[in-house]
């Protein structure tokens, strides 16, 4: 994945430094952060034992490669990333590697052949090209009763990965955690899943003030319905409950049914399991009813599709996508097959989150790449041994927090203090702040579409000393913060319309 401009920055700042100090252990961590930031950003699953993490792993990879099953591959920390090649490797702590071949239904093995202890995580190559941009780690659970677990999860996340002598902890932290997150929860959240979030917001450092790096994502929320009622009005409120205790450490909380999600972007529903659904959609009405009441009537009572195959719409869909699919043929006997997946994927929430995580992650990885790239920099900094290496690497740091394309991170994280209401600002203001933030687009941000350059630049420049009209006056401590950064960030745009215009 090509770089960013400001992640392409940072990763010279690694080249020319590297080049200047000794061989040894700063040299080899500048050298990991520069490779780190040509890689995919790495977004890790965390959550709760059984709140559906590796089955949005699944959704998120298009293939059922993660048990879901608990095993002792779920008990180990997973790494998913794109390959020519698909194979399994067992990555001990002493950083020896044992290859594993997928098991015959295309999935990480159960048993995996090496002492949990002695694991440190798995690592997974796929030739899937949702894995080209993103590479998705599963994690066994934050909450574990089990605390090996739960530790284990915590050594990858939170700064306590396996590492080597030579390398201080906290620089081999920050290399080989996540740079992202997705906080799986299913009806409640609790205080220790506020504390992992912020656990993990803590090792953001220039990331830390805000949520830019982390969604919560509400899963299971068909089981907030009874037999034959829809749940997505139940959960819609109680998604909104939850970002308001959430709204310091996600940036959106978004509700999603994992298993319709994993089945239908997974391919699992078969010719035979929709042909059995249409047959469940043909028998009469009150008996359909009295299927879909419960599991057990719905796998123990009589009827003509057999109870293997029940069984198996239960595994696959449950019993809201079972009668989800059996409304749909009802009223449209006639409805194709991809039809019915379309409908499926659609039901399953599962498109609400790619686009929230497209308008989240993806179209910032530049910032959080070149934020988390600063922030290890800081730690490689600080530990180093020679006070020429520590000066030298401060000294490029600041260089690059005053150039203008850094400016774009310092928005982002205005922006979600305010659309956070970690900061209130009067509704105008707080519009023209997100959009400053979020485009770069000169007419959309200012509200003048079709305007000429030079009214785009005299507009950039009025907005610009609003803001810092509003900042020297009238404004609290943290509403002055915010409107600082945005006038320096209307006056950096102003610019850039005007030297557009001139090459133009």
């Amino acid at each position: 994945m090509a770089a960013g401009p400001l992640s392409a920055r940072v990763a010279g700042i690694c080249t020319d430094a590297a080049g200047r100090v000794a061989p040894g252990a700063t040299r080899d961590q500048l050298l990991d952060v520069q490779r780190r930031l040509s890689e995919p950003l790495r977004v890790a699953i965390a959550g709760r034992l059984k709140a559906g993490k590796s089955t949005l792993v699944n959704s998120l990879i298009g293939r059922r490669v993660a048990q879901t099953d608990v095993g002792e591959c779920t008990r180990v920390v997973t790494q998913f990333r794109y390959g020519t090649s698909d194979r399994v490797d067992v990555v001990r702590r002493d950083g020896s590697r044992a290859s594993l071949p997928l098991d015959d239904a295309g999935a990480i093995p159960q048993r995996l052949g090496v002492p949990r202890h002695e694991i440190a995580y798995v690592d997974v190559t796929l030739t899937s090209d949702r894995l080209r941009d993103l590479t998705v780690v599963d994690t066994p659970g934050l909450s574990s009763t089990n605390q090996a677990v739960s530790a284990g999860t915590r050594r990858f996340l939170f700064n306590e990965a396996p590492i080597d002598d030579d390398i201080d902890p906290d620089s081999a932290g920050a290399l080989s955690g996540a740079e992202a997150i997705i906080y799986v929860f299913t009806q409640s959240v609790r205080e220790d899943d506020v504390q992992a979030l912020e656990s993990f917001r803590s090792m953001s450092s220039r990331l830390s003030s805000n949520p830019i790096n982390s969604v919560g994502l509400f899963n299971k929320v068909d089981k907030l319905a009874g037999a034959g009622t829809d749940p997505w009005g139940v959960a819609a409120a109680l998604a909104t409950d939850q970002r308001r205790v959430l709204r310091r450490v996600v940036s959106d909380v978004v509700p999603v049914i994992g298993l319709l999600a994993e089945t239908t972007e997974a391919g699992r529903l078969t010719a035979a399991d929709c042909e059995a659904l249409r047959e469940l959609a043909r028998l009469p009405e009150a008996e359909r009813l009295v299927l879909l009441a419960s599991v057990d009537l719905f796998t123990q009572r009589e009827c003509q599709v057999s109870a293997e195959q029940r069984e198996r719409l239960l595994r696959l869909l449950d019993l809201y996508g079972i009668g989800y699919a059996i409304a749909a043929l009802s009223s449209r006997p006639q409805l194709a097959t991809g039809e019915l997946l379309r409908m499926l994927l659609q039901a399953s929430g599962i498109a609400r989150l790619r686009q929230t995580l497209e308008e989240t992650f993806r179209w910032r990885t530049d910032a959080i790449k070149a934020g988390w790239a600063l922030s290890s920099l800081e730690k490689i900094a600080s530990h180093a041994e020679q006070p020429r290496d520590r000066e030298m690497l401060r000294d490029a740091i600041e260089r690059v927090l005053q150039e203008p394309e850094y400016h774009r991170l310092r928005l982002l994280e205005v922006a979600q203090l305010v659309t956070t209401g970690s900061v209130d600002l009067p509704d105008q203001m707080e519009g023209e702040l997100t959009r400053l933030a979020l485009s770069t687009d000169p007419a959309w941000i200012l509200g003048l579409p079709g305007a000429p350059p030079e009214h785009l630049a005299q507009a950039a420049l009025q907005a610009a000393s609003r803001w810092r009209a509003f900042a020297v006056s009238g404004a609290s401590p943290s509403q002055s913060r915010v409107a600082l950064v945005a006038h320096r960030g209307f006056h950096l745009l102003s610019q850039r319309v005007r030297g557009q215009a001139a090459y133009s």
